[in-house]
């Protein structure tokens, strides 16, 4: 009985022993997040008057949790582990982050603490490293290191400035989050929006709303992307927009260097000039503004609209260079290739390459090039349109040149062939032609009376020089000229058509659709480049691939 008593007994020390070093521990874990008074100069306590609170007066401090709290006076509340803080409200946590006000209230059991100021002319401050936000209410939650106001607030980092009506920071991860009124100000870049996600260590907006970016001359429309303030990048998406001095491009995904002015679209581009009235359509895009070079390409468009209809012309590649930038002299070359298709309402051509030079306004055509008009076609080895003011002056086929004029009557066509070709032009409508050098014509006049071909005529000559008002012929002069005419039933079939007659009615684009279906020529009745053009063929070649 003895022995069994003394076992009892020593089974109930050990479990009291475990007991206690259970509760123990439990008190120890409290404690750990219980808020401690370090210093008050004064402390009272009145229940019935300070609602259970004690009373501190004088360099006050409070510890939790690694955080101290500094204040000139406040009311702890150690039941329910919070306290109210007045007059030099700060906070310490660590040596990166702190925040000062002029009235706290801290929840040591939620780590919450609620800062205020009552002064209009103070903010509350918190900082951390380079950071800083300002307010005049704001609410810091250590459990998640994030400070929140619902008022109004700014964040100022190292370069940019950023005011919301709504905000959070969140200290660790160094992320923001912004509603209602945001603006975003860093250097020459001001974004606006009213939700923006920004991580002041990263220097990166992530857009999540409507937002416009002004920077310099350049603005940005875009409702998702990211911005980066600090590089002055912007990567955009769902069809963002980027505006700069007239010009606006917009595409299903735009990425845009600020500072070295580079800009790439992708997917459905939309270029489009107000300024100088012309626009580019394309798949892919590449922008240098500060160098003036472009390229496009992947079903690509250019179109020219300072006429009352539009000209839409499709090359597989276009490539723009600018010459003397930010000069008085600039000017600009265009370079399309290959398979070069235009049409406009009145107007349609086919080359193999294009160059458009603005500094003498001129298009010059490559490689079988082949214009139409109505029911007129012209071709030669090249061909060269001089504009002004948007409107064609004057135009020179050299090398083989051809024209033809498609009669109302089945099989007949009025044509001109000689080495060089000059077409002249007043408000949009020719006025004068040239033929010069190896002219032969073959052509059908018209009886006056009654309107009925009187023949086919058969010249050749040195020179012919046609006059025209009102897109009708008034007169043709030429120097000595041999010729024949044929009465209409009996003209010989090999003398209805001049060599190298070829009527490509099959190669003409229809529309502005039937510009990317490109036709070649058939087999044999390509143009076959003379000497005197090889160079300057060989010379657009060359820049092609520049």
């Amino acid at each position: 009985m003895g022995k069994t008593l003394s076992v009892l007994v020593l089974s109930l020390v050990v479990l009291c022993a475990f007991t206690q070093a259970g509760t123990g521990n439990t008190k120890t874990s409290n404690q750990k997040s219980r808020v401690y008074l370090v210093h008050a100069d004064e402390l009272f306590y009145d229940r019935w008057r300070n609602n259970d609170a004690q009373v501190l007066r004088g360099n006050v401090e409070f510890e939790h949790d690694g955080a101290h709290l500094y204040c000139d006076s406040a009311n702890y509340f150690e039941q329910t582990n919070s306290f109210e803080a007045w007059g030099n409200v700060r906070m310490v946590q660590g040596d990166t982050l702190s925040l000062t006000s002029d009235f706290g209230y801290y929840d040591g059991n939620r780590k919450l603490l609620q800062a205020k100021v009552f002064d209009s002319s103070k903010e509350v401050v918190l900082r951390n490293r380079e950071t800083t936000l300002t307010t005049d209410t704001l609410f810091f939650d250590r459990i998640d290191n994030m400070g929140y106001y619902d008022d109004g607030g700014k964040i100022v980092d190292k370069t940019a400035t950023l005011t919301s009506w709504h905000g959070e920071y969140h200290t660790d991860t160094k992320d923001a989050f912004f509603t209602d009124r945001v603006k975003l100000v860093d250097g020459s870049s001001v974004l606006t929006t009213d939700t923006l996600v920004y991580n002041t260590n990263t220097k990166l907006a992530n857009i999540v709303g409507p937002s416009d970016i002004h920077s310099g001359s350049s603005h940005i429309y875009s409702e998702l992307g990211f911005y980066n303030t600090d590089k002055k990048q912007a990567e955009l998406l769902q069809r963002s927009k980027v505006m700069n001095e007239g010009s606006t491009i917009v595409a299903d995904s735009i990425w845009y260097d600020g500072i070295t002015g580079v800009s790439e679209a992708f997917r459905q581009v939309v270029y489009d000039d107000e300024k100088n009235k012309n626009g580019m359509r394309c798949n892919y895009g590449y922008y240098d503004d500060l160098n003036g070079y472009a390229l496009s390409t992947d079903s690509a468009v250019a179109l020219e609209f300072s006429e009352k209809d539009t000209l839409y012309l499709h090359a597989d590649t276009f490539k723009v260079f600018t010459y003397n930038i930010n000069t008085d002299s600039v000017y600009r070359v265009m370079h399309a290739y290959n398979k070069v298709r235009a049409y406009r309402f009145d107007i349609q051509a086919v080359c193999d390459s294009l160059v458009y030079n603005s500094k003498d306004s001129c298009m010059t055509m490559y490689t079988d090039p082949i214009l139409w008009n109505v029911n007129q076609q012209l071709l030669g080895e090249m061909v060269q349109v001089f504009m002004k003011d948007s409107v064609v002056d004057h135009a020179h086929v050299i090398n083989q040149a051809f024209s033809i004029e498609k009669l109302p009557e089945e099989g007949l066509f009025n044509q001109v062939s000689s080495n060089d070709m000059y077409a002249f032009f007043k408000n949009g409508e020719m006025h004068e032609g040239q033929a010069v050098d190896h002219v032969l014509v073959a052509y059908y006049p018209v009886n006056e009376s009654d309107s009925t071909y009187e023949g086919l005529v058969r010249m050749e000559t040195s020179k012919m020089r046609l006059l025209m008002e009102h897109k009708k012929l008034v007169s043709i002069w030429t120097p000595k000229a041999d010729g024949m005419m044929y009465p209409m039933t009996q003209i010989p079939p090999d003398k209805k058509f001049l060599e190298g007659f070829y009527w490509f009615d099959y190669v003409r684009p229809l529309s502005k659709d039937d510009i990317f279906d490109w036709r070649p020529k058939k087999p044999g009745t390509e143009i076959k480049t003379s000497k005197r053009s090889r160079g300057v063929a060989r010379q657009i070649n060359t820049k092609k691939d520049e």
